[in-house]
């Protein structure tokens, strides 16, 4: 599924319920302990449906569909300057109307990818765009009904869990690359700008490198938050099982995530030694917790105190299927 939260799904029918604590890792150019932050999102497609005509010898019949798609995101770039810093709304359209500019198109259909630093945050949001889908179709003479394509919670911290697991990866230390590594790495950082080199060293708090090729170190735990989140279904689970993370490098420092960069060294050696070391934290983490009971009880209780305060509700609705094999 394309951004189709399976784990939010998976939390949602309870197959996490038996869970003691979670273990994961995610690729990245650097190595740390995640610090679990995430934005929580939905994805709602907006369907558009009006009156079909002659764009020439008739419009005054029409209704245009593809006109309150457009209407729809000139409201919500309007919205833009008033919503919190970090939130985000993105959009793509699942269907224009067709290929003839000659016709009033009669149905049409924008996603919306909404996003927030909570769940409450992104509810709040949601109501508001869902208001300017409704104000849209209101100013085109079009009905328009909305679908939840996917949606995932924000990510929790589990204190305990991660203490552990810096420890672990501090004792392992970083992937241990090559100069054959370092070579290839050297091609990929040739396209790539300085400020992209700048921006894996400023999300870490430190002062850039732009002669290192591939990350040698371990970031401190306890290292400033320098902004810049994206979105993961692993935030669900992280709300029903004491969740940690941890960032481990398979790709040349300044790769972003989601480019051709990314593409082209995910077969590299390099990239297998960082997935293979990631094994390694992580089997080392699990290790910890399952000689030490104390810590798992520990996570067990920073996750209870977090949701005394903040209980969870899964944002996707009951009757929400999973998107098999939809966009």
């Amino acid at each position: 599924m394309v951004g189709g939260a399976a784990k939010t799904y998976m939390v949602r029918d309870g197959q996490f319920d038996d869970v003691d604590i979670a273990i994961t890792w995610h690729p990245a150019s650097f190595n740390a302990v995640d610090d679990m932050r995430s934005l929580a999102n939905t994805r709602i497609d907006f369907t558009f449906t009006g009156k079909a005509s002659h764009a020439a010898g008739a419009p005054e019949l029409g209704r245009s569909a593809l006109d309150s798609v457009e209407l729809m995101n000139i409201g919500v770039n309007y919205l833009r300057e008033h919503m919190p810093d970090a939130a985000r709304v993105h959009y793509a359209y699942l269907d224009a109307g067709g290929i003839a500019p000659n016709v009033v198109q009669a149905k049409a259909t924008v996603r919306q990818l909404i996003r927030s630093p909570d769940l409450q945050g992104l509810q709040s949001l949601v109501e508001r765009v869902r208001k300017i889908a409704d104000g849209a179709a209101l100013m085109s003479g079009t009905a328009v009904t909305s679908k939840v394509f996917s949606a995932v919670s924000n990510l929790i911290g589990n204190r305990p869990l991660s203490l552990a697991m810096q420890a672990e990866f501090d004792a392992l230390g970083p992937v241990p690359f090559d100069e054959q590594d370092a070579e290839f790495a050297d091609q990929i950082r040739q396209t790539l700008a300085r400020e992209d080199i700048g921006d894996t060293f400023h999300r870490l708090a430190m002062k850039p490198d732009y002669d290192l090729p591939l990350c040698n170190f371990i970031a401190p735990l306890d290292r400033p938050f320098m902004g810049g989140m994206g979105s993961t279904d692993v935030g669900d689970v992280s709300w029903v099982v004491p969740t940690v993370q941890a960032r481990v490098a398979t790709c040349a420092i300044g790769t972003a995530l989601h480019t051709w960069q990314q593409t082209a060294q995910g077969m590299a050696p390099a990239a297998h030694k960082g997935m293979l070391h990631a094994a390694k934290v992580m089997a080392a983490t699990a290790r910890a917790a399952l000689v030490d009971p104390n810590l798992i009880a520990s996570a067990k209780q920073a996750l209870a105190e977090h949701l005394a305060d903040y209980p969870y509700s899964c944002p996707i609705p009951p009757e929400t299927t999973p998107p098999v094999g939809e966009l």
